[in-house]
């Protein structure tokens, strides 16, 4: 690993903790993320959602009128500093080959109340499991971006950890790989969608067009 740190620059990637332990092993793969960012000069914030008490989406649609949810909690609070950061990391313990439950709730909320453009902004998904359902999770995930116009960001595996204790996670010794490649190779797309929008602008939008199959023929 690299023994110096890049020059740094004015970016941020949020790094969502959706464990309910606080520095088990879903942040032990999420601070080597973190740490491999802070090698290549962005910055980084690590934000433990997985022991909140967060409540699933309504379906209200009221954050249609106001750009927000209609629960002021915590979703709202981090919405702020979502719309503000250049990338996001995902992280989930899995649990029955899926993500944790709150931080679904958290994610279903925060995708679908935020107002902020998400058009290029960098994101990846993390996953931690003992034995099995990492694939799985990690698919859920990637939803939450594929849908918002994010590029998502891959390693030399996929994205995921395997232990019990965050020592076993520490001794997956490709699983810690994959995450310091992970934080290299976001590092570096962020950095070059930022030249990119600086040269080129972002790409042109189109109004949404949603499927009418009473006119398919």
């Amino acid at each position: 690993m690299k023994k110096y740190i890049k020059e740094r620059i004015s970016m941020k990637v949020l790094l969502i903790n959706g464990s309910p332990h606080q520095k088990g092993c879903t942040y032990t793969a999420l601070k080597e993320v973190s740490d491999t960012l802070n090698l290549e000069g962005i910055d980084t914030e690590m934000i433990h959602v997985g022991n909140k008490n967060i409540r699933g989406c309504i379906g209200c649609r009221k954050c249609k009128e106001t750009g927000e949810c209609v629960f002021h909690d915590f979703v709202n609070e981090v919405a702020e500093q979502f719309a503000k950061c250049d990338g996001i990391v995902v992280g989930s313990p899995v649990y029955f080959a899926s993500a944790n439950g709150t931080l679904v709730s958290f994610l279903d909320r925060l995708f679908y109340s935020s107002s902020a453009d998400k058009t290029m902004k960098v994101a990846a998904a993390v996953v931690s499991c003992r034995r099995g359902g990492a694939s799985s999770t990690f698919d859920e995930l990637n939803k939450y971006f594929t849908i918002s116009q994010m590029p998502v960001v891959s390693s030399q595996y996929w994205n995921s950890v395997h232990g019990y204790t965050p020592e076993d996670v520490k001794n997956d010794k490709e699983g810690m790989q994959v995450m310091r490649i992970l934080g290299r190779n976001m590092a570096f797309l962020i950095k070059s969608i930022q030249l990119g929008k600086e040269k080129f602008g972002l790409p042109e939008k189109e109004n949404h067009v949603f499927t009418n199959f009473h006119n398919i023929k």
